[in-house]
């Protein structure tokens, strides 16, 4: 059979469909099977370049094996079929056809960094990073090594290494427009936010049509504090992706930050339509419904954030205080319960069985709820105080008295810590003690005296208290 090479590869097929590409490789395999691989040389590795461009690995290591057969000292060749089975996953084969490669050309630095993509891949991140290095010493004005590098740095979350290497990717090139986002990105992710902002200002520059950009940039403005900037970078984002959800939902919190709860609820609401298995946009959509005391909607949404994530945590403790405020108590205090079981190390949840129970008269449910809360958070200064205070309305002095030792000891500035202390002591006749706690609080806080006064009128007026009292003025 004679092959005929003429117009093999004419312009006019490109774009390629697949049908086209699969139809050149199997002409290309016929000329193997039938021993013309040499003679029809060129055409396979023109078709070996098809096949990378328009991804068929499988067929590509195919053909790159043919030509290897009679030419195994190809560096391209090895380099191509390294590609091929990095794109199919397997780093470790593609890896020797990278080392087989720079055996041959040693300083090709494309080869240096897809090698370096197989080196990652397979755990061998020094060896990844020497690559990047190599491939930088090569060519030291090359922005894609230096990005790539910032790629390498960036997926093992090592930002500041990552800066630097998008930095040098920008210095080399300014218009490189993936360099600067991905810096503004990794200045995000390392709380730099005016930077992070700087960047994709940059990057917008270049790209001005990108919803992304304007939507990171957005993010960063929010986290910096920068609301009505946010708003506005939303809006941008927007305006280029109508149906762009997160941006929807990201303009609803910026303006709930400036407390322009109608705007805020009509992006939530536009952002549940277009993601309505978001369950963190039914949970601020619920928010929006509390601020307006429409507290039977926020129930629902509150319900359908529930339903879309069984264990959310805020959404049980958000409808506990709706149901609460609806004075469904057994319904509240069944969320407060299920929210604590969810998240067992955060306070808050036993914090509001606790205030729920005590609003009912449980003082000693209430107790039980605080010291959950304590456990939770040692340092919880909210929870000892109202357990101290607790114990004092059961009468369980001793406990009280350590309690607000253990206060003092969280906040020794708290003059009501140190004045409950004091009652205790007059309550248990320990009166000098007791002295002492008093002079304290009123040296904190002047308008202890006042209160004192009010509370213990008969001790407060007797000529021994104010002996053993000293400077303490009397009240008129």
């Amino acid at each position: 059979m004679n092959y005929s090479s003429e117009n093999f590869f004419d312009d006019d097929y490109f774009p390629m469909e697949d049908k086209e590409i699969k139809s050149k490789v199997s002409l290309c395999k016929q000329y193997i099977s039938q021993g013309h691989t040499y003679a029809y040389l060129e055409n396979i590795e023109d078709t070996i370049q098809l096949c990378l461009e328009y991804d068929f690995p499988e067929d590509g290591i195919f053909l790159s094996d043919a030509v290897l057969e009679i030419a195994p000292y190809s560096s391209e060749i090895w380099q191509f079929k390294g590609i091929f089975l990095n794109n199919i996953f397997d780093f470790e084969k593609a890896y020797h056809c990278f080392n087989k490669s720079l055996s041959l050309n040693p300083n090709d630095v494309e080869t240096i960094l897809n090698k370096a993509i197989s080196e990652e891949n397979l755990g061998l991140l020094k060896d990844a990073i020497e690559s990047h290095n190599r491939a930088l010493d090569l060519e030291p004005t090359n922005e894609e090594a230096a990005y790539s590098m910032g790629i390498l740095y960036l997926r093992q979350e090592m930002f500041n290494e990552a800066i630097d290497s998008f930095k040098l990717s920008a210095e080399i090139d300014p218009e490189f427009s993936d360099a600067w986002y991905e810096l503004g990105f990794c200045y995000e992710n390392s709380d730099r936010f005016p930077q992070a902002i700087e960047a994709y200002n940059k990057f917008l520059e270049l790209e001005p049509y990108s919803s992304t950009g304007y939507y990171n940039r957005g993010i960063a403005q929010v986290r910096l504090g920068e609301f009505e900037q946010a708003i506005n970078s939303f809006e941008l984002s927007i305006a280029i992706k109508e149906d762009f959800a997160s941006a929807w939902f990201n303009k609803g919190v910026a303006y709930a930050n400036l407390n322009r709860i109608g705007e805020a609820y009509t992006a939530f609401l536009k952002a549940s339509e277009l993601d309505p298995y978001d369950e963190t946009i039914w949970y601020n959509l619920g928010q929006c419904y509390e601020e307006m005391s429409e507290f039977r909607s926020a129930l629902k949404c509150y319900n359908k954030a529930i339903q879309i994530d069984e264990a959310y945590y805020d959404a049980y403790l958000a409808r506990g205080y709706t149901y609460d405020t609806l004075s469904k108590f057994n319904l509240a205090l069944r969320d407060f319960i299920t929210a604590a079981s969810f998240n067992k190390d955060v306070p808050e949840a036993w914090l509001a069985k606790a205030d729920l129970e005590y609003s009912l008269g449980k003082l000693k449910d209430s107790i039980g709820s605080l010291k959950k809360a304590l456990k939770c958070d040692p340092e919880n200064f909210e929870a000892a105080n109202r357990l101290a205070e607790t114990y004092v309305e059961i009468g369980d002095w001793l406990d009280g008295l350590e309690m607000f030792n253990k206060c003092i000891e969280l906040n020794p500035l708290d003059a009501f810590s140190h004045y409950g202390k004091a009652k205790l002591y007059f309550l248990l006749s320990r009166t000098t003690e007791a002295v002492e706690c008093l002079k304290t609080a009123i040296d904190l806080d002047s308008a202890i005296e006042t209160k004192f006064a009010k509370d213990y009128p008969e001790i407060y007026s007797s000529k021994i208290f104010h002996k053993l009292m000293g400077d303490l003025k009397l009240i008129n």
